[in-house]
């Protein structure tokens, strides 16, 4: 067979590179090869070329001479444009002028033979590490934007942690096992992905926003220990770490109790941080859900920094500020060495804080300044014998800057948290190669949604309660803690789970809760519940967001760089124009009909 489409034509056969663009050194001096890959840059002047060539191993100068070169040859060269493929043959020749910042930087290619595999039209941006193309144009040529190093090497580094994630589960005794991508439509949980079926009309598919019941169905089928890098998916609003569809490591376990698995999955974790970091991190920290929630203010706290919360109901009341004395909740941060902050920085924070996005009214702030006086905004209730009480309780010292936020208890903890995380970044306190893995433990089983009047599920309703609390869901059910847990790693949930229900009566009295009616449960989980009759092992799991997980381990919080091909933030893939209209005879085919505006 040949390549009749190649400027020279050859057999297939035939190898069309004999090393990568990034391994050639001075140990291969005078050795005759042949490259292949894309031009990256050219400089002609005149009786010498010069070209970078690329491949995702590396760059390598090619020299055209017109001393040395072939003429046919110099000619052909003297036509190429950026991003040409072309093939190369020649001799390894030591560079004259040498590149210490490529490892290929001592040496380059004399092209003794030239082939133009494919033309390009020059590219809508360039193909660099620090490029002249905005996100939405990248995104759009996405194929292009990986040729950059920034990219590529983000997607490599995602292949290195699945290969160390599988490698490591496979010698702990998982077998992964692929579950059904076209699934049942539940209620609980985020917005489904439906997908009309042709053969059934008026019926749909869901994709699974997680494989949930499959794997507690491997577990009922004496699989033991299961585990899938699978794509999930959630029709959700859009942020910088999360898309519509989306990667996990799901994982089940049977026989086990919750802290086998938490043991497991810290040593898959501590595995991949070590990879990355070469530090060894022992055992994870723990702290509660109402221990992380009265701390930090959310249930997934960065502890790589202090400004632990400080409640302060008993030393601010009853100091005739309303704002204070009305509260359910007056709490507040210590941010050290902040003191030299000025009144027009301070109300840029209180700005920032008064945004929608957080909803403060305001803030309180008081500072202990470097000569020991203690001064804040609201002097007019507050002596300074009083705010030498409060920066106490503080555990403040000259030179701190301190923060007092107060109303309901919830929501001035998920403010303050806001605050904090913000502080944070601006200070410089969360560092991308600084990492605080952390389990979070003891999650309420249940929260009440006012809108709905009934209960929802923390988790899932598959979660088991904690054993001691069982009796709690006669009584008190708001009160019941669950079996479940989350790892958290440098304020981000990289993974949760739980121990699961596996009694038929336990999940039937879970389903009522969660306001199903027995109607409803068999048409949902039916096929789970009559599995239960067959005797379910104690089982238990944990799954792990993979981008995320990826993301936070290179430095980063946005994943988006670590898929291939991205959706922006309108869920939509602009490269390839998707979602988009089907045609007239896709939607008859399937019983639907499509309101178009007038």
């Amino acid at each position: 067979m040949q390549l009749k489409f190649l400027t020279k034509t050859f057999s297939i056969k035939k190898m069309f590179r004999t090393h990568t663009n990034g391994e050639l050194s001075l140990s291969h001096i005078n050795q005759k090869v042949t490259l292949a890959g894309w031009v990256q840059t050219i400089r002609d002047k005149g009786f010498v070329i010069w070209v970078d060539l690329r491949d995702r191993y590396g760059i390598t100068q090619l020299v055209f001479d017109a001393e040395r070169t072939p003429k046919e040859v110099l000619e052909q060269a003297k036509q190429l444009g950026r991003e040409f493929v072309i093939q190369v043959s020649g001799a390894v020749i030591e560079r004259s002028s040498k590149n210490p910042k490529i490892p290929t930087g001592d040496i380059e290619i004399l092209v003794e033979e030239l082939t133009i595999l494919n033309e390009a039209e020059l590219p809508p941006f360039t193909i660099e590490d620090e490029t002249d193309g905005g996100e939405e144009l990248r995104m759009k040529y996405r194929y292009l934007d990986i040729r950059r190093n920034p990219v590529k090497d983000k997607l490599i580094f995602r292949h290195q942690m699945a290969q160390k994630v599988r490698n490591y589960l496979s010698d702990e005794g998982f077998i992964e096992v692929e579950t059904p991508v076209l699934i049942k439509s539940t209620p609980e949980g985020a917005r489904d992905f439906v997908v009309p079926s042709r053969m059934n009309a008026g019926q749909f598919y869901a994709l699974p926003q997680s494989p949930q019941t499959f794997k507690q169905l491997l577990m009922i089928g004496g699989m033991d220990r299961y585990f899938q890098i699978v794509k999930c998916f959630r029709d959700e609003d859009l942020r910088a770490d999360r898309q519509p569809e989306f990667t996990q490591i799901d994982c089940e376990m049977a026989f086990v109790e919750q802290e086998d698995v938490l043991n497991i999955f810290e040593g898959l974790t501590a595995t991949l941080l070590k990879e990355v970091t070469g530090k060894d991190f022992g055992h994870f920290p723990r702290m509660t859900f109402a221990e992380a929630m009265k701390t930090y203010g959310n249930d997934k706290p960065d502890i790589r920094f202090g400004m632990k919360f400080v409640e302060l109901n008993d030393v601010t009341k009853g100091k005739d500020f309303k704002i204070f004395d009305e509260a359910e909740l007056v709490v507040g941060i210590n941010v050290e060495g902040c003191a030299h902050y000025t009144r027009k920085q301070i109300d840029t924070l209180i700005d920032w804080v008064k945004r929608p996005q957080i909803g403060a009214t305001g803030m309180v702030w008081v500072k202990f300044q470097e000569d020991g006086v203690l001064t804040s905004s609201v002097n007019k209730f507050y002596s300074e014998e009083d705010l030498k009480i409060i920066a106490e309780k503080f555990g403040a010292k000259a030179g701190d800057l301190m923060f007092i936020m107060s109303g309901d208890t919830q929501k001035v903890r998920t403010q303050l948290s806001a605050l904090r995380m913000g502080l944070g970044n601006q200070l410089g306190l969360r560092k991308g190669d600084e990492f605080a893995p952390l389990w979070v433990v003891d999650f309420p089983l249940l929260e009440w949604d006012e809108e709905s009047g009934r209960y929802h599920a923390m988790h899932h309703p598959f979660t088991s309660p904690k054993v001691e609390d069982i009796t709690l869901l006669e009584t008190e059910p708001g009160k019941a803690r669950a079996n479940a847990y989350d790892l958290v790693l440098n304020g981000n949930e990289i993974g949760g789970g739980s121990v699961r229900i596996f009694n038929k009566e336990l999940q039937a009295k879970m389903f009522n809760l969660l306001g199903f009616s027995q109607e409803e449960a068999e048409a949902q989980f039916g096929f789970l519940m009559n599995a239960f009759k067959y005797g379910a092992p104690p089982h238990a799991g944990i799954a792990f967001g993979f981008d995320r997980l990826v993301a936070i381990l290179d430095g980063n919080e946005v994943i988006r760089d670590y898929i291939a091909f991205p959706k922006n933030n309108s869920g939509r893939d602009v490269m390839i124009d998707a979602p988009a209209p089907i045609a007239q005879e896709q939607l008859d085919e399937l019983a639907l009909k499509v309101e178009t505006e007038a």
